[in-house]
């Protein structure tokens, strides 16, 4: 059963909780504003994608363009450095060779230095050199190491590349590398072309000849042409952007304009048209718009029309016929007073006259409310009401119905009083209806009545367990005239307008009314009623209870709308945690 959380001072403080709740403060989120605009902007759509794709072709295109001139400077470079060092390491071994005939070691020495001295004098490019011993363990040399520049030793040469130089005497070798020096660019490492051979010197051992050529003008060089690629290609990409903005703007302008358009029509006003310009497909499609918005208005109008006189000729008839049906109704009262003094013929005429007139009477009654409804004058009485006190009031009137019928009621609620603002008169018809309709199809099987509230809301279920509904039968219940079983009597002199007037009843109490049903298992019927005028509507707080339900489905009839609500499934009703009232 549900559990009562309700209490006469809740309203109060329901109103100071809502108070006293700080407000949420909305912060900006870039990504859904991102995500927003690509859902619903088609021109930042295209814009972005124009601007994704070329971004990615530009940087494939900069990359290769970029990587070519790189290889192809280096190219050059490399080949230059080649040549010239080549051509300094023959000078060089000439003069090597030609200090054999030197006797004494100063002589050798004097050669060495004044062979070195050709590499600082030949070639256009700059370049530094180094001439190391290769076999450090080697004591049989006389010629320490030497370099044309103080910065560079033999522990800038990569131990590898000495190696290579080594094993492969005679053979010009050469290896791009970052190169770091303390003495040069802070000691930061910068790109280097290291060219190599060994050299042979009289009464020595070999010799390594390293040439260093710094390419650091060619790494700017390349850098240089990096910035002025990366600077073009953003300026291009926003001007193409520029381009395709302004194009898509052209293109979809016309589209904003008739969506902005169909959306004012839909919320009603429908004078309002599309601005037609040129012969284009756009202006096509605004002519073909402005043609459907007047048939449309034409076909609205003349529906609104048509239906202005309906309610116009249902009140009219409704009021006309009033008077003579009074009259009838009166000339049948006594006829009906005096039956015993006619033969069983006219007596059982009489009777069936007086039953139809008051049949009669009852649907002009309804006609007349269902006409205010059309018309959208039906007024609420609200009141501070007991609830309990108005379903007493209308149990009243039911009770002569469930003993003829033999039908067992059973009030299941946990309260004894539950304060709530309703319109007296229209909710004892609402009940009166549910409990009439339940009665007339429940096969004298016994009728549940659920009732509990929440914190926000009174929910109320009227469960029978007769012939039921079908899923597409409790989608059409609140449909005026509708009957499920059209071969079926009615056994209460229904008019077929009491659940479409009580689906009006409670919408105009801001609540909601739903049917659920399966065939041979009965149907339920849940109302859900704000307990304050104007306030919330929370979910029920009613739980179906009993035997177990099958698979649910809830059909509303706030404004025609089928809701895929599922009513929950609970544990069977336990009569000693509740109280429960038997009629």
């Amino acid at each position: 059963m549900p559990t009562p959380d309700a209490t006469s001072g809740a309203s109060d403080s329901r109103d100071l909780d809502a108070k006293s709740k700080p407000r949420k403060k909305r912060t900006l989120n870039p990504f859904r504003a991102i995500h927003r605009l690509w859902v619903h902007s088609l021109q930042f759509r295209s814009v972005t994608s124009a601007g994704i794709m070329m971004l990615i072709a530009f940087i494939a295109v900069g990359t290769s363009l970029s990587n070519q001139i790189a290889t192809s400077l280096f190219e050059n470079k490399k080949n230059q450095a080649l040549e010239e060092s080549i051509k300094g390491f023959d000078n060089v071994q000439s003069v090597f060779d030609g200090s054999s005939e030197a006797r004494t070691d100063s002589e050798i020495r004097r050669n060495v230095t004044r062979a070195l001295t050709l590499l600082d004098a030949s070639g256009d490019t700059q370049r530094r050199w180094v001439l190391v011993p290769l076999d450090q363990q080697s004591k049989k040399g006389f010629i320490p190491e030497q370099s044309g520049d103080n910065a560079l030793d033999a522990a800038t040469i990569p131990e590898d590349f000495k190696s290579t130089v080594r094993d492969s005497p005679g053979g010009v070798f050469w290896e791009k590398k970052d190169l770091s020096e303390p003495e040069k660019s802070n000691g930061e490492p910068y790109p280097a072309l290291i060219i190599g051979t060994s050299v042979s010197i009289p009464q020595n051992p070999d010799y390594g000849l390293f040439v260093v050529y710094d390419l650091s003008e060619s790494s700017s060089t390349i850098t240089y042409i990096n910035v002025v690629l990366g600077t073009g290609f953003t300026v291009l990409l926003i001007l193409v952007l520029s381009i395709v903005w302004f194009v898509t703007r052209l293109a979809v302008r016309p589209i904003t304009l008739t969506a902005i358009t169909a959306e004012k029509l839909a919320a009603g006003d429908l004078n309002r048209r599309v601005s037609v310009r040129g012969k284009h497909q756009a202006a096509r499609l605004g002519i073909s718009f402005n043609k459907m918005a007047d048939s449309l208005q034409d076909q609205i109008t003349q529906l609104e029309r048509l239906s202005t006189l309906q309610q116009r000729f249902v009140s009219d008839v409704s009021h006309e016929l009033r008077t003579p049906l009074s009259t009838v109704r009166l000339s049948s009262e006594l006829l009906y007073d005096s039956r015993d003094t006619l033969n069983p013929v006219q007596s059982r005429s009489v009777e069936l006259m007086h039953n139809q007139v008051d049949r009669f009477q009852a649907l002009l009654s309804d006609l007349l409310e269902i006409s205010r409804f059309d018309a959208g004058s039906a007024v609420l009485n609200i009141d501070a009401e007991d609830f309990m006190s108005v379903l007493n009031d209308v149990l009243v009137e039911v009770i002569p119905h469930l003993e003829r019928t033999g039908t067992r009621l059973i009030v299941h609620s946990e309260q004894a009083h539950i304060d709530i603002d309703i319109d007296r008169v229209r909710i004892e018809r609402v009940l009166r209806n549910l409990l009439f309709n339940a009665i007339e199809h429940g096969e004298s099987k016994p009728v549940d009545i659920y009732i509990a509230t929440n914190a926000t809301n009174l929910g109320v279920a009227v469960r029978d367990h007769g012939i039921g509904l079908s899923e597409e039968e409790a989608a059409q219940v609140f449909n005026r005239f509708w009957r499920a079983d059209t071969s079926r009597k009615r056994t209460l002199g229904g008019t077929g307008l009491g659940l479409s007037i009580t689906a009006e009843d409670v919408r105009l109490h801001g609540g909601r009314i739903e049917a659920w049903g399966m065939k041979g298992k009965g149907a339920c019927f849940t109302m859900n009623l704000p307990l304050v005028h104007g306030g919330e509507l929370g979910p029920s707080p009613v739980l179906i209870t009993g035997e177990p339900e099958p698979e649910a489905y809830a059909h509303s009839a706030l404004a025609g709308d089928t809701l895929s609500t599922s009513l929950r499934k609970t544990r069977h009703a336990n009569q000693d945690d509740a109280s429960e009232g038997q009629v």
